[in-house]
């Protein structure tokens, strides 16, 4: 506890704050933040911490920033870049962070601080961090803090005379952070970690494995920090900032940063900043020609992945664009016309996919592939003419149908218990023609039948297929269980560690619902993807082939990482 009657400093921002006056108090807080840059006090450290948690706790509240704390920040962080010998006195070290933190905080969602924090001249210096003039822990803070700054029109405009480095920069840390956080943290023996670093970390509380998990949340919330800041010079439709972020090796790029499964659950990462793209014509373009994304954004659209319908609208936003749609229909079609009974965005899609059928159906236009024609030729009869003509049947008409749906699905039964796969493929196949629209439990089960047969068939595409149509027909609030579990495996086969492990843990979140203990098959599938979509596994395979680590080892919560030789 702080007691004034004890103190013997002349300048005490923990005595101004207990003032019993108001005005007295805002008059001397205001010239403590115009002295502080100008002393050297080691007290400093302890009055930013709770600068910050002050921010934290009231985001919005005007006081501070009105009575000059950005003017007193940025100066902070001016001289922490510029003087090197005060930063590594004392405590000193930390006050760059705190004081790019306490910016940023109070930036987040007050349009009137945040003007005050870009007239403060808070950019440059924020700029400066971002370079890494310190370290990337500093980086992380900045860019947090530009992020906020950008998203405020009122601020957004003082960063226009920096913006050809902010997008540079945000380009390449988003595409080399990872690598950095794991060299200069993860992999560094902890005896040799920069100690203020690791108290950042952990606040004091919790050893190396606190540490390594923390790291692992920052390195993605760096790389997240980044795409944001592209995300909001990208919506303001520049074709100078439009041109840059979609060069062409970027957004090959962007489909992997997805971030962690824990740490960055909330962020859509890539995905976000490539929808944004997709708001202009300039990103359309590039993005359609970039085979691999659009197939990237099928995958994501057909997962349990958070943000399937943010690549849901990806694509679609690509086939309604005349001069995109046919090059991208090719690369599309099939996949989307897998999620056209989606009971949110089905009908968009369907829309998205058949704005030009009649003029494919009567000879008007070709696509010049078959696969493609055949998609859209199936989506048509199943959402136009099967309605209409099971919507004038009679009821005796429908419960033939219904029958001989359920004779043919017995008999694809017995022929995939004898091995006759390919047969039971044939007999789901036709009993899906004759299966009635209105009974979704029925053909859940069928077509989640097919995909186990296709598995044992090795079709990976094709199981995903089934699976995710079995899945759009059961709704997501109640996902039909057995086909979670087959598009898990059918991922997997295809070398899909993402979209595996987000159906695996929706299969496994599932089972809990109903009190069904977790299968060993299961957790085995989950643990093996939780490896492989580690935001650091490309940085350990490619120091392993350096030849800079000398063995793999794995913290608890499931990544795994290299040690780096003494």
């Amino acid at each position: 506890m702080h007691s004034a009657a004890e103190c013997q400093k002349a300048l005490c921002f923990f005595c101004i704050m207990n003032h019993p006056d108001p005005l007295v108090r805002r008059s001397q807080a205001s010239h403590f933040f115009q002295q502080m840059p100008l002393t050297d006090d080691k007290d400093h450290v302890l009055v930013l911490s709770s600068l910050r948690n002050i921010a934290i706790a009231q985001p919005d509240d005007p006081e501070f920033p009105s009575l000059g704390i950005f003017t007193s920040m940025t100066r902070l962080i001016q001289k922490g870049i510029h003087h090197k010998q005060w930063l590594l006195k004392d405590q000193n070290i930390y006050i760059p962070y705190y004081a790019a933190h306490i910016i940023g905080t109070y930036a987040t969602s007050n349009p009137q601080s945040a003007g005050k924090a870009a007239e403060s001249g808070a950019i440059p210096a924020l700029l400066e961090l971002l370079r890494g003039k310190i370290s990337w822990v500093e980086q992380r803070v900045a860019a947090r803090a530009l992020c906020h700054l950008a998203s405020h029109n009122v601020a957004f405009r003082a960063t226009m005379s920096e913006t050809e480095d902010i997008v540079e920069l945000a380009m390449e840390i988003a595409s080399s952070c990872l690598g950095t956080v794991y060299r200069q943290f993860l992999a560094t023996e902890e005896r040799n970690r920069l100690k203020y670093h690791c108290e950042l970390l952990t606040r004091g509380l919790g050893g190396v494995e606190t540490e390594n998990r923390k790291a692992e949340e920052w390195g993605v919330q760096l790389q997240e920090w980044c795409l944001y800041l592209l995300t909001c010079f990208a919506g303001k439709g520049s074709d100078r900032f439009l041109d840059r972020i979609c060069e062409s090796e970027f957004l090959k790029e962007l489909c992997g940063m997805r971030g962690g499964i824990e740490s960055c659950k909330d962020s859509p990462g890539g995905l976000g900043l490539i929808r944004e793209l997709c708001n202009f014509e300039i990103g359309r373009d590039r993005i359609s020609n970039r085979r691999e994304v659009i197939e990237n954004l099928c995958d994501v659209a057909r997962s349990s992945d958070s943000w399937h319908e943010t690549a849901i609208e990806c694509v679609v936003l690509l086939l309604k664009d005349p001069g995109t749609r046919n090059r991208v229909i090719g690369f599309s079609a099939a996949a989307m016309a897998q999620l056209v009974e989606l009971r949110r965005t089905g009908e968009t899609i369907t829309r998205a996919l058949l704005q030009d059928y009649h003029r494919i159906k009567y000879g008007e236009m070709r696509l010049g592939s078959f696969e493609v024609e055949k998609a859209l030729e199936e989506t048509w009869e199943l959402k136009v003419e099967r309605k209409k003509k099971e919507k004038v049947m009679n009821t005796e008409e429908l419960k033939q149908r219904e029958t001989m749906a359920g004779f043919l699905k017995r008999e694809g039964n017995e022929s995939f218990w004898r091995g006759e796969v390919e047969k039971a493929v044939y007999e789901y196949s036709k009993a899906l023609e004759v299966c009635p629209l209105k009974l979704r439990r029925e053909r859940i089960v069928l077509y989640s039948n097919r995909a186990q047969c296709c598995l044992v068939m090795k079709e990976a595409e094709l199981a995903i297929g089934d699976a995710t149509r079995a899945l759009c027909l059961s709704g997501g609030s109640r996902p039909h269980r057995k086909s979670l579990w087959r598009r898990a495996q059918a991922f997997d086969m295809k070398g899909l560690s993402r979209e595996s492990l987000m159906d695996g843990l929706r299969f496994v979140e599932v089972g809990r619902r109903k009190d069904v203990e977790i299968p060993c098959f299961a957790a085995r599938l989950v643990k093996k993807q939780m490896h492989a979509t580690w935001p650091f596994a490309a940085a350990v395979k490619s120091e392993v082939a350096a030849g800079k680590c000398k063995k793999v080892e794995r913290f608890d919560h499931g990544a795994a990482f290299a040690r780096a030789d003494p």
